[in-house]
């Protein structure tokens, strides 16, 4: 008898399975080694980027977050004729302390977040398709130079904009595989 209930459990969850569909997301679609492009490949790159909006003069941030966008929505190979997309992404940079010196009140370590928001809309229609938000942050150590604590920000600010460009692209190369 639980021969028979485990048999019918699993061919319960084979069943199920089957009808699971794991392909790659920037997959192409005619076969393993054929030159097509992947659906989400080209959707990708029918993205506009607006320009990012920064908060300070000279942020290396918002600079880093727009390179690395276009680069992981074209992904080297150019634009295409046509945009179908745009994409507005707003974004704030703050740093705080995280850990004081022992006796002289001084920061020894500080964390580097970054918030943004994005909205995926339709150029024709202007109809909203996606929108999110997406958080990182990066520590980095503080020191008595100068020179060291400016680098060691600069490339917090680039960490935390390298991983919210991925989670963006994440998230839109995902709603596209869905609509596909």
């Amino acid at each position: 008898m639980l021969r028979r209930i485990t048999l019918c459990a699993a061919l319960g969850v084979v069943m199920t399975l089957s009808a699971c569909q794991v392909r790659p997301l920037y997959g192409t679609s005619t076969g393993e080694f054929g030159g097509g492009t992947s659906p989400v490949t080209a959707e990708m790159a029918a993205i506009d980027l607006d320009s990012i909006p920064s908060q300070f003069a000279n942020d290396d941030a918002s600079r880093v977050l727009y390179n690395e966008l276009i680069y992981r929505f074209e992904r080297g190979a150019g634009s295409p004729e046509k945009k179908r997309y745009r994409l507005k992404v707003l974004m704030d940079v703050g740093s705080s302390e995280v850990g004081v010196e022992r006796f002289a009140d001084v920061p020894s370590a500080y964390t580097t977040t970054m918030n943004s928001t994005f909205v995926l809309s339709d150029l024709n229609t202007d109809e909203t398709l996606l929108t999110g938000r997406a958080f990182k942050s990066a520590s980095y150590d503080f020191s008595s130079q100068r020179f060291a604590n400016t680098r060691a920000y600069r490339n917090a600010q680039e960490r935390v904009a390298k991983a919210v460009a991925d989670d963006i692209s994440a998230r839109i190369a995902g709603y596209f595989a869905s609509r596909s």
